[in-house]
């Protein structure tokens, strides 16, 4: 089976699932499977907006751009605490920031490292070498559901959310074939983030790890 991400999630959960306090967020982070992807899910209570690819709301922030054949949707709803709700969108940030990096071939895009650090930045550049040294990209939708933020002190933020991954695709980026893989359980991933503010006031992802075919996220 190919995934549209098949590295990034087993890399990142080697690498922090030590220092994550996934119990903040009330999740295991055990990820058994090397391949990992995401895309649309349908969940009845996730309502909420989802921050297109290209928003840089705030001054200073870099944009962020898909290819008009991709998109990632994120689904919440706002907790009114400005700081959960900053941490959430940050977060969705974190994820477009390596998606861009994908479709750019480039591991020196700037919002990469601007909403990505320590582990996740680390395994972040390894994940979008390895696509860019296999000659890949994505298309499709992915979307991201049963959002959960937890605040830790004024600047550590724990989420956990889904995703699943049956409406996007591997292709290639020489000749555009897409490798229309069929879903099953394993599309559906349980994913737990720690995020720490840094001076600018960015929710950075310093820490991630994953789930495959977690039964909490799938239909």
């Amino acid at each position: 089976m190919v995934n549209r991400r098949p590295t990034l999630i087993a890399a990142l959960t080697l690498t922090a699932a030590a220092a994550l306090t996934l119990s903040a967020c009330g999740s295991d982070d055990s990820s058994k499977n090397d391949n990992d992807k995401i895309a649309g899910a349908d969940t009845g209570n996730d309502k909420s907006a989802s921050p297109s690819p290209s928003e840089s709301d705030t001054s200073g922030r870099p944009k962020i751009t898909f290819p008009s054949d991709a998109k990632n949707v994120f689904e919440y709803e706002k907790t009114g605490n400005a700081a959960k709700d900053a941490a959430l969108a940050d977060s969705t940030l974190s994820v477009n920031s390596v998606d861009e990096a994908i479709f750019e071939a480039s591991t020196g895009t700037k919002a990469l490292g601007f909403y990505n650090t320590g582990k996740a930045l680390e395994s972040s550049i390894t994940y979008v070498q390895r696509y860019i040294d296999g000659g890949d990209s994505w298309t499709g939708e992915t979307r991201y559901f049963n959002y959960k933020v937890t605040l830790s002190g004024a600047n550590k933020a724990y989420v956990t959310y889904c995703s699943d991954e049956s409406k996007s695709f591997i292709k290639d980026r020489k000749t555009n074939k897409v490798d229309k893989t069929p879903s099953d359980d394993s599309s559906y991933v349980l994913y737990n983030a720690s995020l720490t503010k840094n001076a600018e006031g960015v929710w950075q992802t310093s820490n991630i790890a994953s789930n495959r075919g977690n039964k909490a996220c799938q239909p």
